[in-house]
């Protein structure tokens, strides 16, 4: 084999294992990506079937709050459009009414979400960027203003 040959051979090798080793962590992460999307695609976009995993985010409709035990059950709205939401666990402190949330869990075949993991904002400026996004595209989210 000449030195032409051998370095060829070498890097198509180095190909081979920089391919397998993407293609290796590619595998293990699949089950870990999780898709944001707020309350219209839910309910109008038919890229989600029942069963799937992803998130969902707005912000809560005033009322709609309620508590069966250890199962708290509300509803999401983006202004539009409304998702009723069931977790089952400890909400965070800073839950309540009007605040954003944004909730990690899968749809069921009736349109309920059964979410896992509820995440509320932090502070009173704060709001998730990509939450924050969609609600001001939706005129629903003011920034500083909506205090």
């Amino acid at each position: 084999m000449t030195r032409k040959q051998k370095r060829i051979a070498g890097i198509a090798v180095i190909g081979a294992v920089i391919g397998l080793a993407i293609g290796l962590a590619s595998f293990a992460l699949r089950d870990e990506i999780v898709f944001f999307f707020d309350p219209t695609d839910v309910v109008i976009g038919n890229k989600i079937q029942p069963g799937e995993r992803f998130r969902i985010g707005g912000l809560v409709e005033d009322g709609s709050v309620q508590k069966n035990e250890t199962v708290i059950s509300f509803v999401v709205t983006d202004g539009e459009n409304s998702v009723p939401i069931s977790f089952d666990g400890i909400l965070p402190d800073l839950f309540r009414e009007g605040q954003g949330i944004i909730a990690e869990g899968k749809l069921e075949t009736d349109g309920k979400f059964i979410a896992d993991n509820v995440l509320a904002k932090h502070d009173e400026n704060y709001i998730p960027k990509e939450l924050e996004g969609v609600l001001k595209e939706k005129d629903v989210w003011k920034g500083d203003e909506q205090q």
